[in-house]
This record gives C-alpha cells, structure tokens and sequence, in this order.
C-alpha cells in the first residue's frame, strides 16, 4: 500500500512527484488516487522520429526491405494496366464481331465515312478501338495479356512475404535491444526514482509500452510504407492513362489528409491519456494484492473497489475517446474517396463515350482510382496503432531519459574481506534542497562493533544506512571504509561487502535453499545449511516435507513471517559480510523467536562491524555505541548503561516504550526488558538437539 518513509524523506518525495507530473501529466494519477488532468504528448514528431530511429543500427536490411516493397509496388500498380489492355482485346474482339464491311471496305474507311455523316464522337471511339471487322476476340494475345497479370502478382507477393519476414526480423531484434536498455536503465536508476513513482505504472512502461512499441513497428511501419510508394505509383500510373481524371482523384488527397491531420491530432491526447490510465489503474492493481490484508483488516474493500471503479472508469473514457475517434478517420476518409470514385467514373464514362479514352483504360484507371483510396484508408486505420505507439514510445524514451546515479569513479579496490571500519566525515545530505536532513555528521564505527541507531521516525536513521549503501550521494563529506573513501570504489564493490537484513523480508520465488544461497551464489550446500543452523531456519524447514527444497510461492504464503525474516537474515550469515546492516531485522518475528533471532545476531555481528536501526530499544541493550538522532544530527551517543544514566534522548525514548513511572526505571532499568542470555534460549536449543 503507501510506501514506508521516514518524515524526513516526505517533501523529497511530493516534490519529485510534482516534478513529475509537471513534465508529463497526460492522463497521470498521483500515488493518493486523484486524477491528473490530461495533456497529449508534448513532442510527437519527435518522439516518433527517434522511434524509427530505433531501426538506424539496421540501415542494410531496412534499405533490402524497403527495395522489396519497392518491387512489389512497381508490379501491383503496373498490374492493372496489363489488365486494361486485356479488357481492351476483349472489347475489339465483341466488337469486331459485330461489325461486318463490305468486302473492300476497311476499319479506316468506316470511319471516315462516319465522320462526315457528323457521327464524330463514334468515330473518335472507333478509331482508338484496335479491331478486326468480323474477326472474334483475339484469345491468344489475351491468354498472354492474362499470363503477364498472374505473374506480376504472384512475383509482388513472394517480394511482400520477403520484406514483411525481413523486417520482422529486424524489428523483433530492435525490441529485444529495447527490452535490455530498459532493463539496463532500471538497473542503473537511482533509488529515489522509485521512490517517487508507482511501481504498477513503471512495470506498465517496461510491459505494457514496450509491447505496443513492438506492433507499432512490427505492423504500423511497414504498412505505412508500404501504403506510401503505392500511394505515389499509382498516381503516376493514373497521371500517365489520363491527366484530367488523375486530378480529379487527387483533389480527395488534401480533403483526406485535412481529415486525418484533424481527427488524428485529437487522437493523439487521447491515447496518451489511455496509457497513462493503463499504467495508474496497474498501480492500482498491484497495490490491492501487495496490501490486500492489511485492506482485510481495516475493512477497505469497498474503498478499493471504488478508487479501481474511479480509474477503471478514466481508462475507459480515454480508450473509448481514442478508439472513437481515431475510428472517425476511416469512415471520413471513405466518404471523400466515394464522392472521387462517382465524379472519375462519370467522367470517365464521357471520355470513353467520346473516344477520348479507351474502355481498357477506363477499367483500369477506375482500378486505379479504388486502389488509390485503399492505401489512403490504410494510412488512415493505422494513425490510431501508429499514435498509440507513438504515445507509448513517449513514455519508454522518458523512463530512458531519466537521470541515472552519478557516475562512478572507481579509483580504488578493496580486499575481498575489510575490517569494517567506517568513518562519517562532516556528512551532510537532504533529499529536498530547501529542507536539510542530515547535517555535518561525524562518527566513527570501530571494526567488529554494532553500532546501534535509534530516534524517532524521520530522523534519518535509514538515510544514514542507505548512504553507507550509496543508495544516495553526499552532498558534502565524505563516508570512508577502512581509510578508503566509498566514492572511490565502485558501488559493486562496496555492496559486496555490505550485508542488509531490511524490515520487509523479501523472498522471491524459489526454493528455501536457493534463497538462503542468494545471498552468496557459489556457496556450497554445506555452506547453506550451516548458516540455516546458525540463525535458526534449520528448525523449522526440518519440519517441512521437502525440507529445503520446499519451494516458496510467488507471495511467500507458505511460510510465516517471521520464517521469511529468519531466511533473510540467513541469507545475510551465508554471505559473510564485513559490514553488516540490520533495519528492524526482528520486528516480524514472535517474542520467542525474537530471543533465538537475537542469539544468532550476537553470532553473525562477532567479527564484523554492524549497523542496526531498531525502535525497540530492548533489542540493542548489547550493543557497543548507540547514536541517537533526532532531526538528523546525533544528539547522544554512548552504551545503554550511560545513555540511560544522562537521562537524555535516550532516557525519553526508553521511558516511552515501557510501561510505568520514571522512578520504577530508575529504581530497575531491567524490569520491562527480556536480556538474550544462555538461560533464554536454553528450552529452543534443547528442541534443536532433540530434533
């Protein structure tokens, strides 16, 4: 459900939504549930140039593809004038047939005779006629006529197969490079991005978007082009049989392309809206599963239902704004070609009638004149899968765009086993320029020692842990591990010496073994089971019917929580960290299992240095320095014993969690607090060697 921050990190996170939903807030919700108001995309053009640049590292096979559609264009619209020709051997031959002279009498002669009756425009028909008075149809010159059609066909559409195969080809090879980028981008994103956006509308960019990124090119591209060079071949062609109704034809283009520049650009918001509510109502969903017992439990499930109804219903209007009204482009556009087609075949008719045009002609440019419109609706029906596309490369190319983490500077390495010391040197850093969080920090963490960090919620307890992490970069100071500062070091280096047990144990879906064993991939099975032994998960996965085998589910519903955390802090043991970092690592676990927890942390923080942040002040009474912090600076620091007797900070927060007067503390600072002695965990551990 909401994400767990500390108060300190609350501003930085409203101000990079806002940020946000400044730079693009078509269709956008906030993490809250409110509705954005919608924008279309700010840069089509050049958003969908540079997706067709996509394909510039393929420029050969692009070229080959294109020189395929080229030749199947070139035969498509030569086709129908062979076909003409045909429908003219046919009408001489029906004509010839009917036409009988006397003998002597020839074809030019009757027309001369009805010329000077005055029957001119039967003349005119006569004489562009290439007939044989008496004489049938011509079937060998047709059969020829008829065989060069066929082939012309056939051959275009070998070279269409081709060049649909070839650049499916190259296009499911852009979307596989696209796919890596993306995950190469989140790989190096730094951690505050996600902490400002809803985690179902990033998977619906790198999902989603990229899928239909996939039928844009796979389908919209090269129908497009394709519709283009026939759009252009066939004007030449209707431009070489007759100029008069070639204009004609033409004047639907503009009024074509008038109607689509309009209806499409009023298209173009609405599919930016539509994927934008994809990817708020996926946030939606997913935050319904991840939180579905707490929903449960507080009794919100209409709530839900009704915030996923609100988002339901502005994804439906905005799919059914886009598909309606990239659907009006077609049917416009069909209408404009319908009123073409009645003035071509009107005139054209006259123009046979007049002789001014053969009937071959005629068929063929009336073909022509349907062809025409057929590519020009193509081109019409794909401005909605190619906006829709175009939308969705917007938002891929912005997740792309994103500012990464700071480059790295790696000048130093470290040894594959430290001895933890680590140095706070006028640390200051803030998640908001106008609100400081941390400021002019100084500590040191001596080798081997825990170091126990406590304070009340938003002061900077996981800051301070994430910044050891270089999860965020300094502002000023420096942090230095064992005399190196952590910038100097690549951050694989420094995390592969770090260990973390976070609050919200984190299984993924496997089996116990595999991950135990994540924590270090190459250890061995022995290596497993001993770190299973040594932080207690060897006595309940003994139980299990597949022991360590049993494979967790996708939810890690078959385990408890506080099975999850033991495996996780198992997980940590195995990977035999120098630094060692705890966030709350008992706070799932039963007060039993909190004691056995506790005994295998005094095992695992032995040789390394340990940072733990812990709100329960019972866990950390052993440890060597407590910092408490209040508002990002360290007010005290010391052991327990000391920090209890200055009646400080500490003091308060220690007093707060246990129930009684200040006096009764005083008089027995041990009476609400259960110490991790051998007695404690005695009775488990005889379980364990019964077992």
């Amino acid at each position: 459900m909401a994400r767990k921050k500390e108060s300190g990190t609350t501003t930085a996170v409203d101000q990079e939504l806002a940020e946000v939903d400044e730079f693009d807030t078509a269709g956008s919700t906030d993490v809250f549930g409110d509705a954005a108001p919608v924008r279309k995309a700010k840069h089509f053009w050049p958003s969908a140039k540079r997706l067709v640049g996509l394909l510039a590292p393929h420029k050969l096979g692009v070229f080959i593809s294109l020189g395929l559609i080229a030749v199947y264009v070139v035969l498509s619209v030569i086709a129908p004038r062979v076909l003409g020709k045909a429908m003219d051997v046919i009408f001489a031959g029906v004509l010839g047939q009917r036409i009988e002279l006397p003998p002597g009498a020839t074809k030019e002669g009757l027309v001369e005779q009805l010329r000077a009756a005055g029957e001119t425009t039967q003349a005119d028909m006569l004489n562009r006629i290439d007939f044989v008075p008496g004489q049938g149809i011509d079937f060998t010159l047709l059969s020829r006529y008829i065989l060069i059609v066929l082939s012309m066909y056939f051959v275009a559409s070998i070279f269409m197969w081709a060049s649909g195969w070839l650049l499916n080809r190259l296009v499911m090879r852009v979307i596989y490079n696209l796919r890596k980028d993306v995950e190469d981008k989140l790989n190096r994103l730094p951690l505050n991005y996600f902490d400002t956006r809803q985690r179902g509308d990033v998977l619906s960019r790198v999902t989603n978007d990229v899928d239909n990124i996939q039928n844009a090119l796979q389908q919209a591209i090269s129908q497009l082009i394709q519709s283009v060079l026939t759009v252009l071949g066939i004007v030449i062609m209707m431009f070489i049989v007759s100029w008069q109704l070639a204009l004609i034809a033409l004047v639907a283009l503009p009024l074509s392309g008038i109607a689509a520049g309009v209806i499409g650009s009023k298209a173009q918001g609405k599919f930016t809206a539509q994927w934008k509510n994809t990817g708020a109502l996926n946030g939606q969903i997913e935050e319904s599963f991840s939180g579905h017992e707490l929903m449960k439990v507080f009794g919100r499930e209409q709530d839900m239902v009704e915030r996923f109804n609100k988002r339901n219903d502005e994804l439906y209007k905005a799919s059914f704004g886009a598909q309606f009204m990239s659907g009006m482009i077609f049917p416009v556009m069909q209408f404009i070609s319908y009123l073409s087609y009645v003035g071509i075949a009107v005139v054209g008719g006259l123009r046979v009638a007049s002789g001014a045009l053969s009937l071959g002609d005629a068929t063929a440019f009336i073909q022509y004149s349907r062809e025409f419109t057929q590519p020009l609706g193509q081109m019409a029906g794909l401005a909605n899968m190619l906006q829709s596309g175009v939308a969705s490369a917007e938002r891929t190319f912005e997740l792309l765009d994103a500012e990464e983490q700071d480059p790295e500077n790696a000048t130093r390495e470290l040894p594959a086993r430290t001895d933890g010391h680590v140095s706070f040197e006028n640390v200051s850093f803030s998640y908001s320029k106008d609100k400081p969080l941390i400021e002019d920090l100084s500590f040191d963490a001596d080798p081997g020692h825990t170091v126990a960090i406590v304070g009340p919620t938003g002061a900077g307890k996981t800051t301070l842990v994430n910044l050891v992490m270089r999860f965020y970069e300094l502002n000023r100071g420096r942090i230095v591990l064992d005399g190196v500062d952590i910038t100097d070091l690549s951050r694989a280096d420094l995390r592969s010496k770090v260990g973390m047990v976070l609050q919200d144990a984190w299984l993924f879906g496997g089996t116990i073994m595999e991950n135990i064993r994540y924590g270090r991939l190459e250890a061995t099975d022995e290596e497993v089971i001993a770190a299973a032994k040594a932080t207690y998960v060897d006595r309940f996965v003994r139980a299990l019917p597949d022991g360590y085998e049993t494979v967790i589910d996708e939810e890690g519903t078959n385990v408890s929580a506080g099975e999850k955390q033991l495996i996780t802090i198992a997980r940590a043991f195995v990977a035999n960290p120098s630094l060692l970092i705890l966030d709350e690592a008992t706070s799932s676990v039963d007060t039993r299992t909190e004691v056995l927890v506790q005994k295998a942390m005094a095992a695992l923080r032995s040789d390394r240095t340990s940072f733990v942040i812990a709100h329960r002040l019972s866990t950390i009474r052993d440890a060597d320095t407590i910092l408490v912090m209040e508002a990002g600076r360290i007010v005290e620091q010391g052991n327990h014993e000391t920090l209890l007797a200055a009646e400080g900070a500490y003091y308060r927060l220690y007093q707060s969690q246990f129930s009684g007067p200040a006096e009764d503390i005083d008089a027995n600072p041990d009476t609400s607090v259960t110490p991790v002695t051998d007695a404690a965990v005695a009775e488990p551990l005889a379980e364990d060697q019964a077992h």
